[in-house]
């Protein structure tokens, strides 16, 4: 009787084995095992074989957890996160560009009703003006946080979405951004780039790494979160609500309503 009640209990443990697969992880321990169950995952969803592909050669990134664990930025005083990010510096060469290109970011305040100085401050906060677009492999990265029990839910989607694109040819799997992830010159996560990118430029794709795509593409994304044409984005208004979907800090938050006044101004 116990002997066939252990094999009883060998075959049950045999049937639910996805379901004891490791949901989640807190080191590259059991990485591999759960690229193989979310593959499968990946697959009822809809994604490629070039996708699977690229998600079975994704490797474990400990610099993209490092860089996780360490966000001090958004911990300081609003002086002390404006000067270390340069906010100064972003408002006058900020105001430069607008001047330089006026009917670029006329045409996309005519479009999406976003004014210049909302995505200048952006993409100056971001990537300063796209000096710096991120040295992370992007699969690995957001590979790694989906896997990271830190916030799996919030970046689960954000795999799915690369792995679409690298399906449809929108991204390869080498590409190269930010430490969670994020693409091109206004650093969207690969879900928000698929949703909400744009062609800014006419050339028929959408390429983030491009400035005038990555700007449509915010603008477009603020609106779609509810951003209302003509109206103020400071302090306590409803545009600046809609600010905070684009970044959850409230230094960083803050720093675009003043940026943004200071070159609009």
């Amino acid at each position: 009787m116990r002997i066939r009640a252990f094999a009883l209990t060998v075959a049950a443990l045999c049937l639910a084995g996805p379901a004891l697969a490791t949901p989640c992880g807190d080191g590259a321990a059991g990485f591999e095992t759960w690229k193989r169950d979310f593959a499968r995952e990946a697959a009822s969803a809809g994604i490629g074989q070039r996708g699977l592909a690229a998600l079975a050669a994704t490797q474990y990134a400990q610099a993209t957890i490092n860089a996780d664990r360490n966000q001090r930025s958004f911990r300081l005083s609003y002086p002390e996160f404006c000067q270390k990010r340069g906010c100064d510096v972003i408002a006058q060469q900020g105001r430069s560009r607008k001047v330089q290109n006026p009917a670029f970011y006329a045409s996309l305040e005519r479009v999406y009703g976003v004014p210049a100085g909302v995505l200048i401050a952006i993409h100056g906060m971001e990537t300063a003006f796209g000096r710096f677009m991120g040295n992370a492999n992007v699969l690995n990265a957001t590979a790694t946080l989906a896997f990271d029990c830190r916030r799996p839910d919030f970046f689960r989607p954000h795999l799915i979405g690369a792995l679409r694109m690298i399906d449809r040819g929108m991204m390869s799997p080498g590409a190269i951004g930010a430490m969670h992830g994020e693409l091109g010159h206004t650093q969207f996560l690969p879900g928000n780039a698929l949703t909400y990118g744009q062609d800014g430029n006419g050339d028929g794709r959408i390429d983030l790494t491009d400035m005038a795509d990555a700007l449509a593409s915010t603008a477009n994304f603020l609106r779609q979160k509810g951003w209302r044409p003509g109206e103020s984005y400071q302090p306590g208004s409803h545009n600046f609500e809609v600010l905070k979907q684009w970044n959850a800090a409230g230094v960083y938050q803050r720093a675009l309503a003043e940026i943004g006044a200071r070159i609009d101004g």
